[in-house]
C-alpha cells in the first residue's frame, strides 16, 4: 500500500511526538486537535525536539527544516479526508475513542487504515465502531516517541494480515521496532509494567519507603534506568489510573486494583509532571 499522508488526531505529548517521527521519515503529516492552543504548543514542542536532535548531531539543520515543513495543523478532522493512514492519540477513554473512530470511518477513504495509540483499550471494540474492522489496529508508541524505538502493534479480532504488515513496514520506515501483541487488556507493555507501578504506589501508601527510597532501590538494585514512581509521574498518574482500571475490569485480578493513594492523588489534580506535582514536585 502506498502511504504518503499521515493523519494524527490529538496534539498532546504522544500525538506531537508521533507527528514528528512521521514527518522526519518523509511523510506529509496533518495534526488535528479541537483546541488551537494545543496545536500551538505541539508545534513549539516539535520545533524544540527537532532542535535538540540537531544539537546532538542526530539530524541536519536542513532535515530539521524539511521535517517541520511537512506538518500541517487543523482543528477539524475534516482535514483528514484524504489521509492514507490515521493514528488516534486522544484521551485514554473508550467511549471517546469509539466516537472518533466512527467519525473517521465515515470521513476517510475506504482504503485508509485507522490506528489507535491506546495503551490498554480493546482494538476489537474500536474496530467494531467502524465498517472496516479489518483496517483497524493498535499502534502503541512509547514516550518520548522520538527517542523510544518500540511500537506495540495490536491485532484486533478482525484486523487483517495486510493491515498488520503495513503497520510493521511503517515502523521500519520510522526506524522503530514493531512487536505484535494480542488484544488483551494492557497488551504486553502495560500488562507487565502497571502491576509493578501499582505495587510501588501501595508501598508508598503503606509507609514501606519514601518515593525516593523506592526509586533508588529499583534503580541501583534492579538496574532500572528510572524508578517506578518517577516513571509514573512521567507517564501521568491519570493515565496510570485509566490503564489500571481497564486491566482490573478486563481481567478481574486483584493485583490490578488501582491503589487508593493513586485515586486520591488523581482526584486532587496531582497528575505528575504535567501538573507540576505527583510523587515529586516539578518546577
Amino acid at each position: 500500500m502506498d502511504i504518503r499522508t499521515i493523519g494524527v488526531v490529538g496534539a498532546g505529548t504522544m500525538g506531537n511526538g508521533i507527528a514528528q517521527v512521521f514527518a522526519q521519515a518523509g511523510f506529509t503529516v496533518r495534526l488535528v486537535d479541537v483546541a488551537q492552543p494545543m496545536l500551538d504548543r505541539a508545534r513549539a514542542s516539535i520545533e524544540k525536539s527537532l532542535a535538540k536532535l540537531v544539537e546532538r548531531g542526530r539530524l541536519s539543520a536542513a532535515d530539521r527544516d524539511a521535517s517541520f515543513s511537512r506538518i500541517d495543523c487543523a482543528t477539524k478532522v475534516d482535514a483528514l479526508g484524504d489521509a492514507d493512514y490515521v493514528v488516534e492519540a486522544i484521551v485514554e477513554n473508550a467511549e471517546a475513542k469509539r466516537g472518533l473512530f466512527t467519525s473517521l470511518d465515515a470521513l476517510t477513504e475506504p482504503h485508509t487504515i485507522l490506528a489507535s495509540n491506546t495503551s490498554s483499550i480493546s482494538i476489537t471494540v474500536l474496530g467494531a465502531a467502524t465498517k472496516r474492522p479489518d483496517r483497524v489496529l493498535g499502534m502503541h508508541f512509547m514516550n518520548p516517541v522520538p527517542l523510544m524505538s518500540l511500537v506495540e502493534l495490536i491485532r484486533g479480532h478482525a484486523t487483517s494480515d495486510a493491515t498488520m504488515q503495513t503497520a510493521a513496514e511503517l515502523c521500519a520506515r520510522l526506524g522503530k521496532t514493531g512487536v505484535e501483541a494480542a488484544d488483551y487488556p494492557g497488551f504486553i507493555a502495560n500488562r507487565v509494567l502497571m502491576p509493578m507501578l501499582n505495587e510501588a504506589f501501595y508501598a508508598v501508601m503503606e509507609g514501606v519507603g519514601t518515593p525516593d527510597a523506592i526509586d533508588t532501590v529499583m534503580k541501583l538494585g534492579m538496574n532500572h534506568p528510572m524508578g517506578p514512581l518517577t516513571l509514573a509521574d512521567f507517564i501521568g498518574l491519570d493515565v496510570c489510573l485509566a490503564v489500571l482500571t481497564v486491566l482490573h475490569e478486563g481481567l478481574g485480578d486483584p493485583k490490578y486494583r488501582p491503589c487508593p493513594l493513586l485515586r486520591r492523588m488523581v482526584a486532587a489534580g496531582q497528575l505528575g509532571r504535567k501538573s507540576g506535582r505527583g510523587f515529586y514536585v516539578y518546577a
